[in-house]
């Protein structure tokens, strides 16, 4: 029996993307709220790694599926985007917590 692949069912990318820019904005306001308290940045590193790295996973999920699945790519690929939307925003981030 085939399984027929709905993308509107999938909506882990999209709650993952939300979810990281959210933390990593929480943790971002906190840092500059506490005048650049190290400890923040204990918490925000590991998460920070841990969010690169399932961000990836995700990733390259959905570029398999945008590969093997022709007719559904308009809709993975908007999901692509908003994945890659967090990259600009948290480079952003970075760029401040360094020079700060």
């Amino acid at each position: 029996m085939k399984t027929i692949y709905n993308p509107s069912e999938e909506k882990q990318s999209t709650e993952l993307a939300v979810g990281t820019f959210i933390i990593s904005t929480i943790l971002f306001i906190l840092y500059i709220i506490s005048n650049g308290n190290p400890m923040i940045l204990i918490i925000a590193w590991p998460f920070a790694l841990g969010a690169i790295i399932v961000n990836a996973i995700m990733f390259l999920h959905l570029t398999d599926r945008f590969i093997h699945l022709p007719e559904h790519r308009r809709d993975i690929a908007v999901k692509l985007l908003i994945l890659l939307s967090n990259i600009p925003i948290l480079f952003f981030y970075y760029l401040v917590v360094m020079k700060s």
